[in-house]
Order: structure tokens, then sequence, then C-alpha cells
């Protein structure tokens, strides 16, 4: 699987980019949020990817960072939802929004987007609870440095914790721990209850 890409920009077609890396160039999908991110034409950007192989083709969408990947991988996992409206609804929401959407059971914020009516509204919030990792603005109660919060959260939500119950222990871990410790120190809080 292609699970990032580095290279030249060549092309913006919306909602599709042509990236030169390694003398090919890759036709990638990318939602607005994306898009409106990418430097100029001509410049060096690098891409979170995923790779669908159907029948009749191999289509690449990238994603300017992991949160948005993962954020597609689940939507796409939905019954009903292709990956043209996963596109969809996260150019016309952030995942942090989306991510509080689904918390929340707000189905009124996914209708806002185009081609989500309401019963598919509360189809994602259905099969979506519990399986997006909240904002990664949660995840900086960890004073630890970029990332190290996000790689806590993503090895509790990996583990099947819900995104609540790993939000809760992230938020009660002291400031200042690496990433091996405040996953150890997490699950023994978990443990506890």
């Amino acid at each position: 699987m292609i699970g990032r890409i580095t290279g030249t920009l060549l092309e913006l077609t919306p909602p599709t980019v042509c990236i030169e890396a390694g003398g090919l160039g890759y036709e990638i999908d990318v939602p607005m949020s994306t898009l409106y991110k990418l430097p100029p034409v001509g410049q060096t950007v690098t891409l979170h990817t995923h790779l669908a192989v159907r029948e009749d083709a191999h289509v690449l969408y990238g994603f300017s960072s992991r949160d948005e990947r993962a954020a597609f991988r689940a939507l796409i996992k939905v019954t009903g939802i292709g990956a043209r409206t996963a596109l969809s609804l996260l150019s016309g929401m952030s995942v942090a929004d989306l991510a509080d959407a689904v918390e929340l059971q707000e189905s009124g914020r996914l209708i806002k987007v185009p081609g989500i009516g309401k019963k598919t509204a509360e189809r994602l919030l259905l099969e979506l609870r519990g399986k997006l990792a909240p904002a990664t603005g949660d995840a900086r109660a960890m004073d630890t440095g970029r990332g190290a919060g996000d790689d806590v959260l993503n090895a509790l939500l990996a583990l099947g914790y819900s995104a609540a119950e790993s939000r809760k222990a992230l938020e009660a871990l002291p400031k200042g721990l690496d990433v091996s410790d405040g996953i150890r120190q997490a699950l023994k809080s978990l443990a506890r209850g």
C-alpha cells in the first residue's frame, strides 16, 4: 500500500492534484481542506495517502494529516458511504468538527454538507460512535512535544478503548511523559476504571 507521497506538485485540478515522485506523476484525489493547505505548483509537498483498489481502477486519495486520513478510512467503512461522499464530508467540515458531531450525536451539523441527508447523517452518527479519534486539541493535554499526545491517544484507540475513555485517560496524565510512559500510565488508569 502507498501510505505517503513526497514530491513536486505539478498540477491542481480540483479535486485532483498531480505529484511527481521518483519520475512518476501520481494523480491523487484530495478533500478541499487539503487542497487549501497545498503550496504553489512547483513546490515540494507531502501527502498521507490511501490507496483504493477497485475492479476498474486503482485510486489514490491524499490528505494533509494522518487525522484526516484516519477519518476518511473510518467514513468509507460506514454502510452506504463511498470515497466521494467521504471526501465531500472532509471538504465540508474539519476532522475535529466531525468528531465533535459524532460524539455529541448532532446530525444537524452533518446535514449541512452537500450530499448528506437526514438518514445518511443518522447512520454516520450510529456507525462512527466511538470510532473517530477526538480532535488533536484534546491530545495537547500531555505537553510532551508534537505528536506524543496523539501517539498515546492513537495507541489507546487501537487497543479498543472508546474515544471518550481514551481522552479521559490522556487528560489525567502528568505533563512531560514520553510516549511509552504515557501509554503505560494511561493503561493503568483505564484498568483501575
